[in-house]
């Protein structure tokens, strides 16, 4: 499998994407999943009403992240920031698109710019699957002939569910780290039934699972676990085409996949890709830190290039 070559990655010049269609990590349902985890993000109406978390970090130093908001007004993000007690408090921005004007009010640029995988679902089913690659068809065909069962329900309350459990030792093993179980579970309980787990059943067994979140007319796909012999059968094929009918049907416009990685994890990044979802750039990841805007503004200056939108570049 992981010899055949990824779909096409290339990066297209693309709007900004409509306002309605929020990220998850700036909705409404994900504010509420944090409140009642007991945190206290803030919102900044002057900035569309962009979320803010804080993390203290070490004794008398607060961090603060907004991760993938629309940055429309830059020029005025520093005084949004003092207004909001933010000040002198250091900033990392994850921009849900290329920012490169973050250099203009001294923010410190720190990794270069992945993309995530965004599906659309507003086209009829026809165009949908006229759209998946060849492979990826011929695996769900596989999956639909196999007998499996889908089910479908909201995600119970359950800490110890086979999921979570089977997602956090391949979280272990595969070094990385996602939401702790805690915070989906809060997610699941203060959106009703926003968060969905589809599993693929084999008789009695289920051999495979998907988590998807629901936020206002998006989705996300959150948290996946295919067994040996789900993975033999396609499961998450079918599970991924079966979730993507359900959410159309719901009105659900978008779902992303979230980042595309084709060095640590081109098996799923293959797998994304081949559901015909589109490359987006996001903007990379940046440290704003107030007093300190002059001293970084030159050394930003000259990463300038790495953090441009495709269609920026010289």
């Amino acid at each position: 499998m992981l010899d055949q070559p990824l779909p096409d990655m290339t990066l297209t010049p693309a709007p900004l994407p409509p306002k309605g269609l929020a990220p998850l990590a700036q909705s409404d349902a994900f504010h509420r999943a944090l409140l009642a985890t007991g945190q206290a993000p803030l919102r900044l109406p002057e900035q569309g009403n962009m979320l803010v978390t804080r993390r203290r970090v070490a004794p008398g130093l607060t961090l603060a992240m907004i991760n993938r908001a629309r940055h429309d007004e830059i020029k005025h993000l520093r005084q949004t920031l003092r207004d909001n007690g933010l000040g002198r408090t250091p900033v990392i921005l994850s921009p849900d698109h290329p920012c490169p004007n973050l250099i203009e009010i001294g923010a410190l640029p720190l990794i270069s710019p992945a993309a995530v995988a965004l599906l659309d679902l507003t086209q009829p089913v026809a165009i949908r699957h006229a759209a998946l690659h060849q492979k990826w068809r011929n695996r769900l065909t596989r999956a639909q002939s196999a007998g499996l069962q889908v089910r479908r329900q909201a995600m119970p309350h359950a800490p110890n569910h086979w999921l979570f459990t089977a997602d956090a030792a391949q979280q272990r093993q595969r070094g990385y780290r996602s939401w702790p179980t805690a915070l989906t579970l809060a997610y699941a309980k203060a959106n009703k039934g926003q968060a969905k787990l589809f599993q693929a059943f084999e008789g009695s067994t289920p051999i495979a699972a998907i988590l998807i979140l629901r936020h206002g007319n998006s989705a996300s796909y959150h948290i996946a676990h295919a067994t040996a012999r789900g993975k033999t059968l396609s499961a998450h094929n079918l599970l991924i085409w079966e979730a993507m009918a359900w959410l159309a049907s719901e009105g659900c416009q978008q779902l992303d996949l979230g980042v595309i990685n084709t060095e640590e994890a081109p098996g799923l990044a293959r797998f994304k890709l081949g559901t015909g979802a589109q490359l987006s750039q996001l903007g990379g990841t940046w440290l704003l830190w107030p007093p300190m805007g002059r001293l970084l503004r030159p050394i930003a200056a000259l990463d300038r290039a790495r953090m441009r939108a495709p269609s920026d570049a010289p």
